[in-house]
C-alpha cells in the first residue's frame, strides 16, 4: 500500500550570503535511493551536523593571516554589512557590493537585491551575525572567509515559523567592496508549528564526482503512536531555483527518520540535499549544501 500526501512547501529554506533561497524541489532530479545495498562500500563516515556545531566543521584557516590583527577596514565592512542587513536598509547594503558582483550560484547584484526585498517582506525580524574565519591580502584588496548566522521567527497562516541558517563563504573584496563570493558550506533549518520534530542530519560537506554517499535524517524523539511523514530530496543549486516554491509528495515513514544512499553527479557542482519531516503538530525542514568536486 502506498501512503503519501501532497505538501506545498512555501517557506524559504536556503541562504546564500544575505540571500534566502526558496527550496525549488524537482522530484524528477532526485537520485537518492532507499536503503543501503548489501555489501556496498560507502564513503568515509559523514560529519554529524547541527546548527550549533557547524563552525567546528570548518577546515583549518590561514594561520599566517590570523596571527596578524584583522585589518580595521575589514572589521568595519563586516560590521556595517551586518548593521545594514539588520536594519533592512537595502540601499545602504548594496553600497558594499560592486556593480559586477557575482557569486558561485550565478547570482548578480540586481538579482540579489530583488530577492532580499522579497525575503524581508516574509521575515521582518531576521538577525545577522558574521564572523571572520581567515583573511589574506591580494592585489587591490583582500580575500576573506566568513561564517554568517541568520535567525528569525515569523508566522504563516497562524503557524509559528522559526528559521536558522549557517553559511560559510569566501569573498573577494576590491577597493573595500565585495566583488565576488563562493559558497563553501551551507545548512538551513526551518521549523513550523508548536512541536516540530528534532532532527539530526548526517551528510558530508563534500564528495568527489560519481562518489556514493549516505544521507540520514533521524528524528530524536520516540515516535510512540504518532505517524511520521517525510521525504528526502536532491536538487542542483541554480539561480532558477532560488525563488520558486513547489509541491512535493510526502511518504508515510516506517521508521524514525530517512535513510538514503545517493550518488554524486559526474561533473563538479553544488547540490541541495533536503529532508522534510512532519509529526503531529510540527514540521522540520533541513537543507544542506553538498559540494561535488573533481
Amino acid at each position: 500500500m502506498h501512503n503519501s500526501v501532497q505538501f506545498s512547501l512555501k517557506s524559504s529554506l536556503h541562504w546564500s550570503w544575505f540571500l534566502l533561497i526558496t527550496l525549488g524541489i524537482n522530484v524528477g532530479v532526485n537520485t537518492l535511493t532507499t536503503g543501503r545495498a548489501s555489501g556496498e562500500t560507502l564513503p568515509p563516515q559523514p560529519l554529524n551536523f547541527s546548527l550549533e556545531n557547524f563552525p567546528s566543521s570548518v577546515p583549518e584557516v590561514n594561520l599566517a593571516s590570523t596571527r596578524e590583527a584583522v585589518p580595521p577596514e575589514l572589521s568595519t565592512i563586516l560590521s556595517q554589512v551586518d548593521t545594514a542587513a539588520n536594519n533592512r536598509n537595502i540601499n545602504q547594503l548594496m553600497l558594499f557590493y560592486t556593480a559586477n558582483f557575482t557569486n558561485s550560484d550565478d547570482l548578480n547584484r540586481d538579482q540579489m537585491l530583488v530577492a532580499l526585498e522579497d525575503l524581508w517582506k516574509r521575515y521582518a525580524n531576521l538577525t545577522y551575525r558574521t564572523e571572520m574565519q581567515s583573511w589574506e591580502r591580494r592585489p587591490g584588496g583582500f580575500s576573506i572567509e566568513t561564517i554568517t548566522t541568520i535567525t528569525g521567527i515569523t508566522e504563516e497562516d497562524g503557524t509559528a515559523v522559526k528559521f536558522q541558517s549557517v553559511l560559510r563563504s569566501r569573498q573577494v573584496i576590491d577597493n573595500l567592496r565585495i566583488s565576488s563570493q563562493e559558497i563553501l558550506a551551507e545548512r538551513t533549518q526551518t521549523s513550523l508549528g508548536n512541536n516540530p520534530p528534532t532532527v539530526t542530519i548526517n551528510l558530508p560537506e563534500q564528495v568527489q564526482v560519481g562518489q556514493r554517499y549516505s544521507f540520514d535524517a533521524i528524528v530524536q524523539e520516540p515516535l510512540g503512536d504518532d505517524l511520521l511523514l517525510g521525504t528526502a530530496l536532491e536538487e542542483p543549486v541554480s539561480r532558477d531555483r532560488y525563488l520558486n516554491p513547489t509541491s512535493l509528495e510526502l511518504n508515510l515513514l516506517q521508521s524514525g527518520g530517512i535513510f538514503r544512499v545517493g550518488r554524486a553527479p559526474l561533473r563538479p557542482e553544488s547540490r541541495w540535499i533536503s529532508a522534510v519531516l512532519i509529526r503531529g503538530s510540527g514540521t522540520t525542514v533541513i537543507t544542506q549544501r553538498l559540494r561535488v568536486v573533481d
